[in-house]
C-alpha cells in the first residue's frame, strides 16, 4: 500500500512541477528512428549483445531489440545508440 501511495505522490508531484518523468522517476526513455537506429536512455545495463539480438535492462524491465548486423554506435552510463536493421523492439520482464 505504501509503495503505492509513493507512486502516486511522485506522479502528482512530477505534474505540478511540470517535470518530465523520465528526470523525477528515472523512466526510459526509447526512441526509434525508422527501422535502423534506436537510443535508449536511462538504462541500467547491457545483458545480451549479438549481430541479432541486444537486450538492456532498464530500472524495471529489459528491452530487447532483434534485427540484423546490430550494433552499439555509442554508450555512456545513461545513454546508448544501436544501428543496424532493426525488426523488433520488446518490453520483457
Amino acid at each position: 500500500m505504501k509503495d503505492l501511495e509513493h507512486k502516486g505522490l511522485k506522479e502528482k508531484l512530477t505534474t505540478a512541477a511540470g517535470m518530465p518523468k523520465d528526470v523525477v522517476q528515472g523512466a526510459v526513455v526509447v526512441t526509434l528512428i525508422g527501422n535502423e537506429e534506436v537510443c535508449i536512455e536511462n538504462y541500467r545495463r547491457i545483458i545480451e549483445y549479438t549481430n541479432d539480438t541486444i537486450r538492456v535492462q532498464a530500472k524495471k524491465r529489459q528491452i530487447r531489440i532483434s534485427g540484423k548486423q546490430l550494433q552499439i554506435e555509442y554508450y555512456t552510463n545513461d545513454e546508448m545508440k544501436i544501428t543496424g536493421k532493426i525488426d523488433s523492439l520488446e518490453y520483457c520482464k
